[in-house]
């Protein structure tokens, strides 16, 4: 249905649109919304967002026409007008147009070219609804797909390389808000969520400064994945600069309940399986890692304390030369049959 708003301070055009349309009107193909002149035409818009298109008039009282159009990006971006006007000198015409007007009509009105040019601005009107749409759901989109995943999108090969994994050497990097799941359930979900966003965002700006990609978000915890040169050495410095961060953070006070933010984080490196996990009949694909390595990641996690960056023996080796470490022992990890040794990574 085309919703349409008549603005003209002739009482009796109201009649002679519903009579000249009511075949329309009866088969829900148009809506007709009446104003007399710009002043109510804008209150109009503002009772009917979803307006499509406007018929306006140029000499009404309080608000001329034109006046109206210059209104009308404001009242409402996607809405286009058509004057129609006993005006119809190429004065009037060339101002009407560069005020923003899609056509003009001249009275008296020929309504078989009145409702060509209707329709012809109702189609305009719908693809540039079509267009909005199409940007808003691909900035949701980049919300929540990694942008080399957008970008290979648009291959052909896409749609045949779902199912396509490859093994691969890099490190995961694991890090949970410590103690931020007890205050959910004190404050008010937005808070909660506006907050957590908050962290989320520092976390986020630190392991793309380093390269790495991130896999998901858990709760409170976050998983990143990094591949290629000194992948092991980048996915350190965004945890030392994450805790940095925290540490710096102040306490936070929500509805009464006040909050000091910390982070444990796990990193450990290996070879793991890269591919897209989930289900293909449910159309739900995760493209994530997985393997021992990436599990002993989130193991260490959990066994860092507020504050601690946490890594394995392996990574120790490999990372000692350029970080300062301190071991803090053997330790007993979920589904591993002898204990870990693991090292805290220091300032």
């Amino acid at each position: 249905m085309a919703k349409i708003l008549v603005v003209d301070d002739e009482t009796d055009l109201e009649l002679l649109i519903k009579q000249k349309f009511r075949k329309k009107i009866r088969e829900n193909a148009y809506e007709f919304v009446f104003a007399h002149n710009g002043v109510e035409a804008l209150e109009k818009l503002a009772q009917h967002p979803d307006m499509d298109i406007i018929l306006s008039d140029i000499n009404m009282p309080e608000m001329d026409g034109l006046t109206l159009l210059t209104k009308l990006p404001e009242a409402n971006p996607i809405v286009k007008a058509v004057i129609v006007s006993a005006y119809g000198d190429m004065d009037n015409i060339r101002m009407a147009m560069n005020r923003g007007a899609f056509d003009f009509v001249c009275k008296p009105v020929n309504f078989e070219d009145l409702e060509v040019t209707m329709e012809k601005t109702v189609q305009h009107v719908l693809q540039l609804r079509e267009t909005m749409q199409a940007i808003k759901e691909n900035n949701i989109l980049r919300m929540y797909v990694d942008e080399n995943v957008l970008k290979f999108m648009t291959h052909k090969e896409f749609e045949n390389s779902l199912m396509a994994n490859e093994t691969i050497e890099g490190t995961v990097l694991f890090m949970d808000i410590c103690g931020f799941t007890s205050i959910t359930e004190k404050v008010q979900a937005n808070t909660v969520v506006k907050l957590l966003n908050t962290f989320f965002d520092l976390m986020v700006k630190e392991i793309i400064a380093q390269g790495g990609h991130v896999d998901k978000f858990m709760g409170d915890a976050v998983m990143a994945v990094f591949k290629g040169e000194y992948h092991l050495d980048r996915a350190i410095d965004a945890g030392l600069a994450v805790r940095q961060h925290f540490k710096e953070v102040e306490e936070v006070n929500m509805d009464g309940v006040a909050f000091k933010p910390q982070v444990s984080i796990g990193i450990n490196s290996g070879e793991m399986v890269s591919g897209n996990i989930g289900s293909a009949s449910l159309r739900r694909l995760d493209y994530t890692v997985i393997g021992d390595a990436v599990n002993l990641a989130q193991r260490l996690q959990s066994a860092a304390q507020p504050g601690q960056l946490v890594i394995s023996e392996a990574a120790y080796q490999k990372a000692k030369e350029s970080f300062h470490c301190q071991k803090i022992g053997e330790v007993s990890l979920k589904n591993k049959a002898n204990p870990v040794t693991i090292y805290e990574v220091m300032e």
